[in-house]
């Protein structure tokens, strides 16, 4: 059996801290390019993140605001925004970086194994939060101001007068939430990769993954039935096509093959027995 490929370059633990220095100072300074970009346009940024809540509002009519209180709520917050905006932008540089300083010292079948993740986690911590914003925010906001209630004789109304710190940080948990859960078929195919997983074992825990995937959102997400089964069914979905991605991984190893013809080889030693 042929050895893989060596790795292309090999350093000295100097060099490679140096090599480190100069990848961390590319990401960094692209962070904060990145950072100084998007507090110009902080207020746009937010005004984005707070359109699914402001047009529910104005469809309620009234005289509809956001409030903070405290001095420096509203400039922090606009910091926290201008962060969270750069790390996006400023991902794929990130990603670049940290490929170019990990590719030296892997072999060329780890090359290829790898360098399609790094493209497609992005994608789809995409996908997780265009989900959220888009269909999850609208129906969870809908549910919460429904508890909004007029004011009769002898009583106050109930009313929502939103914060913009918790707001902000109420919409980046769930943004979060839903992109990393949408890593999961990443995770599950490398772990198939290193043989950690395999698409029998996934199946025959079906049942325990729907419990734990429940019990997840419950905790990932804001205590209501529509972000919790919004996030639920995806995941779930997305268990079933890692399943089906690691079936393809074992397929390319001949593992599920391999695995036929031993089962073939019991039967007829069995049978001539």
């Amino acid at each position: 059996m042929q050895e893989p490929q060596a790795a292309e370059n090999t350093m000295p633990l100097m060099e490679h801290l140096i090599e480190l220095k100069n990848r961390l100072t590319v990401a960094v300074a692209a962070l904060f390019v990145a950072f100084l970009g998007c507090y110009y346009f902080a207020n746009e940024i937010y005004g984005f993140l707070v359109h699914p809540l402001a047009a529910i509002l104005s469809e309620l009519g009234g005289n509809r605001r956001m409030i903070y209180t405290a001095l420096h709520e509203a400039f922090f917050t606009q910091i926290k925004v201008s962060f969270f905006a750069a790390l996006f932008l400023a991902f794929p540089v990130i990603a670049t970086q940290f490929w170019k300083f990990l590719a030296p010292g892997l072999y060329k079948n780890e090359k290829a194994a790898l360098a399609p993740y790094l493209v497609l986690s992005p994608i789809l911590f995409a996908l997780g939060g265009a989900l959220v914003y888009y269909f999850i925010m609208p129906l969870a906001w809908k549910f919460f101001l429904s508890f909004e209630t007029l004011g009769t004789d002898g009583t106050l109304p109930i009313q929502l007068e939103a914060k913009v710190n918790e707001y902000l940080a109420l919409v980046m948990k769930l943004i979060f939430a839903f992109g990393i859960s949408f890593q999961l078929p990443l995770v599950l195919t490398l772990l198939a990769r290193i043989g950690v997983a395999t698409s029998r074992g996934l199946a025959a825990k079906r049942k325990y993954a729907v419990v734990v995937t429940f019990i997840a959102a419950a905790v990932m997400t804001p205590p209501d039935i529509i972000s919790q089964v919004g996030l639920a069914i995806p995941i779930l979905f997305l268990y079933e096509i890692s399943i089906i991605s690691v079936r393809s991984v074992e397929k390319k190893r001949g593992d599920i093959e391999d695995e036929e013809d031993d089962d073939e080889f019991e039967e007829t030693d069995f049978n001539m027995t």
